[in-house]
């Protein structure tokens, strides 16, 4: 089976997380950082639980069509405020606007290289 690089993997998600119009992209590089948990953290919004859950459902199907690679766990889908998926070398946040901006997770690891995707 093909390796399929941390990089093609990340580019995937972004994809994924446009195909349902999530806003404010923001994938961080970890990989520099001693002790981060993963070596990519990609976050973004979207501006309801219905859509919150249609981006991750969305980065979930797309992922797995383009690249054949499953998440090893997603969490918070019930509530859909903010969606957690771990796909090993990448966490994926997809959250609404209020808890992204209380929890702040890109001045968390502002010490990561931050690369911002303008909205389409």
């Amino acid at each position: 089976m093909k390796e399929i690089s941390t990089k093609k993997l990340v580019e995937t998600i972004v994809e994924g997380i446009r195909n349902r119009k999530g806003r404010n992209i923001t994938a961080i590089d970890l990989r520099k950082v001693t002790d981060a948990p993963v070596e990519y953290m990609v976050i973004a919004e979207g501006t309801s639980s219905t859509q919150v859950a249609a981006v991750a459902g969305e980065v979930d199907s797309y992922v797995r069509t383009q690249l054949h690679v499953h998440p090893l766990a997603v969490d918070g889908m019930d509530n859909a405020e903010w969606v957690a998926m771990d796909y090993g070398t990448i966490f994926v946040h997809i959250m609404q606007r209020e808890p992204r901006a209380f929890y702040d997770i890109e001045n968390l690891w502002s010490d990561g290289k931050r690369t911002d995707y303008a909205d389409e």
